[in-house]
């Protein structure tokens, strides 16, 4: 297969077709000031967009590197093969109506199939694919307008959704975009090979995806690695759910983690920042590539007004963000400047007693970027350029560098509107290094997934790369919870003392030679507790002859009664085949639903990231002990659930799904009291 660079990045083009969108990319190529030759090609028509036409793909005077086919699905085929043969670099399929399509046309995965076998080692993006822009080499394959303009480095865009690229074409927030890549069915070329092509090139500073599924997950985790050799961070838009993930019906991890806690977990995983809208995915890349990941998450706010301190405060409280307590040496650098009479605290509002001074707005901004403050953060809004004159503000930004330059220490201009922060303000701020973050929401979004990307090298992937599941199982079935249980105690997963009964009066007598209290379960139940299958804390044996009797079932499991219980921890793993095996931890027992209180991670994990887990729980504090009562046993219940991920990585071919509900830990042990098992066959 020939290398995708040669495609992305080209020294001559053809344009096959001759509709409005083959005529958009000429024009395109010659408006970006594209430098070499661009040659239309239409059997009939003698020119495209003022360019003289070829009569054939045969008649061009050399291989092109790359092609824009604007014809019908087809004759794409055709045209690809042509071009496969004469050795062009690669080409975009803009013609839709394949795999997307087939239970519409019938035919579209066949043509498909077809279409990449014309194509041979030759590359293609698509079909169904509007192609890209190369605003480096000044290269556009595109059939559109766009909003994009030339530059020398900048950051990278690969996208699932054509629309979607078009618009971020268009964001007036100061981005430079070194290229746009819209991938389409990915019949040939999949996202991580093009996003990786990219991340090659050494012009390109971050790398934002928009995905809608990651694919080929081993190529994905090697395009994630590479990323991380570069030191290019990764923001990542994640839209739908996975096709692939198993919501189960029978665990409640299926459906409390849901199909995207695969994702997340993946993303954290790989390193990569995750954002939730297009705007957040354009703030964060544009922080990235002006300054790189953040040291911390601990930020400087300042601002003039006390009504945006207390908004910014207030939101900080919801990220992943800190404003610290200002230390001894902030409060006197910021009093030396300031005067008596503003109260000093971060969000800072420094009144307006210095506005204007651009020295002492310097001053207060250095005494702010103390060296455990990762970034400066001055919060203002331009006025409108049409209506107002903003010169009275550009001294901000000056004072900006100016405390950059004194403190070694990086700053950001976030306004609380987007359209208070005009794109010729933000591209003048981003040239003398100051970071323009357009909108409260979005930018604080932004200095989240940075400072989530500083992180990575102490926690983002510590235990390697996540286990690729292998074929889906067939042939499903559900242990029985004595099963269950026996294999997890292979395993060296704690469990109760039991026995199994065929009768009430083998219950009771299997109850005395456990020891009173016991619980008593009827086998073949999933949800025990609706069913009324379970019965706690009986101290006797005719109270377990009884229950028993009341319960009807066929086969029961009676087990000693575990106490002291300072917290139910929920453990659960769900086979995922687009992202990995996803473990789930979270607040257990009849707190499960009620909380919906979970993490997820994906195996396989270590001690220290099973520690950090259940830290971010809302249940962490039981487990630390609450007002005074017991702690519990933090290395116990870790390394419980380490051989809970011995189990699911032993049976990882046949495994669907896992649960612990709960595991109890107590002062002394952890101990798995109700367990859920689905295996299958392999294929």
């Amino acid at each position: 297969m020939q290398p995708l660079a040669r495609l992305m990045r080209p020294a001559s083009i053809a344009v096959v077709g001759g509709g409005t969108w083959c005529a958009a990319v000429v024009e395109g190529c010659r408006r970006i000031g594209f430098a070499g030759p661009v040659w239309p090609v239409h059997p009939t028509r003698p020119e495209i967009a003022g360019l003289p036409a070829f009569a054939s793909v045969a008649a061009l005077p050399e291989a092109p590197d790359a092609v824009f086919i604007g014809v019908n699905r087809a004759a794409s085929i055709e045209v690809l093969g042509a071009l496969s043969a004469m050795g062009a670099g690669g080409a975009v399929c803009f013609a839709s109506g394949f795999r997307e399509s087939t239970s519409e046309t019938g035919d579209g995965a066949a043509l498909e199939a077809a279409l990449v076998a014309a194509a041979g080692p030759m590359r293609i993006l698509g079909p169904n694919c509007y192609g890209f822009l190369n605003l480096l080499d000044g290269a556009s394959l595109w059939p559109d307008q766009h909003g994009a303009e030339r530059g020398t480095r900048g950051v990278a865009i690969v996208t699932q959704s054509s629309n979607l690229a078009l618009n971020l074409t268009m964001q007036a927030r100061g981005l430079p975009l070194a290229y746009v890549v819209t991938v389409g069915n990915q019949a040939q070329s999949g996202l991580p090979e093009i996003a990786e092509t990219l991340l090659e090139d050494p012009r390109v500073t971050a790398l934002g995806l928009h995905v809608e599924g990651v694919g080929h997950l081993p190529a994905f985790i090697a395009m994630a690695a590479r990323a991380r050799a570069l030191g290019k961070p990764v923001v990542i838009l994640k839209s739908g759910s996975s096709e692939g993930a198993r919501a189960a019906a029978l665990s409640h991890t299926g459906s409390l983690a849901g199909n995207d806690a695969g994702a997340g977990a993946l993303f954290d995983r790989l390193g990569m920042a995750r954002v939730r809208t297009p705007a957040e995915m354009v703030e964060a890349l544009k922080l990235l590539h002006a300054i790189g990941p953040l040291s911390s998450t601990r930020i400087g706010v300042l601002s003039s007004s006390g009504g945006e301190a207390g908004i910014i405060a207030d939101m900080v409280e919801h990220r992943a963000l800190d404003c610290p307590p200002l230390t001894q040496t902030q409060r006197d650098g910021l009093r030396a400047a300031l005067g008596p009479k503003v109260a000093l605290a971060n969000p800072l509002d420094y009144h307006t007693y210095i506005w204007g001074d651009r020295d002492a707005l310097a001053r207060v901004f250095a005494a702010m970027l103390a060296p455990h403050i990762a970034i400066g953060v001055a919060i203002l809004d331009f006025p409108r350029p049409d209506r107002c004159d903003a010169a009275a503000w550009e001294i901000v930004i000056e004072a900006c560098a100016d405390a950059m330059a004194a403190t070694g220490k990086p700053m950001a201009i976030l306004s609380s509107l987007t359209e208070t922060m005009p794109e010729a303000t933000a591209k003048a701020m981003m040239a003398r290094g100051v970071v323009p973050l357009a909108g409260f929401a979005e930018g604080l979004a932004a200095l989240e997934a940075a400072a989530r990307l500083g992180q990575v090298p102490g926690q983002g992937h510590r235990a390697g790369d996540p286990l690729v599941p292998g074929p889906e199982p067939v042939n499903a079935r559900l242990l029985t919870e004595a099963q269950a249980k026996a294999l997890l105690a292979e395993h060296g997963v704690p469990v109760p003392r039991r026995a199994l009964a065929a009768s009430p009066t083998e219950a009771a007598e299997a109850a005395a030679r456990i020891g009173f209290p016991v619980v008593l379960k009827a086998l073949g139940v999933a949800h025990k507790t609706e069913a009324g299958a379970i019965a706690l804390n009986l101290s006797d044996a005719p109270a377990v002859a009884a229950a028993a009797a009341r319960m009807g079932g066929a086969e029961f499991l009676v087990e000693e009664m575990v106490d002291g219980s300072v917290a139910e921890v929920l453990v659960g793993i769900l086979r995922d085949p687009a992202h990995g095996f996803v473990l789930t931890l979270g607040a257990g027992g009849v707190l499960t639903e009620v909380l919906a209180d979970t993490t997820s991670l994906l195996l396989p994990v270590r001690a220290d990231d099973i520690d950090a887990a259940l830290d971010r729980l809302r249940i962490a504090p039981l487990l630390r002990g609450y007002r005074g009562r017991p702690a519990a046993d933090r290395a116990g219940l870790i390394a419980a659930i380490l051989a809970v991920q011995d189990c699911a990585m032993a049976h990882a071919a046949t495994l669907l799904e896992l649960e612990i509900n709960p595991l109890i830990a107590t002062p002394d042990r952890a101990v798995a009291v109700d367990a859920l098992i689905q295996l299958g066959e392999r294929p």
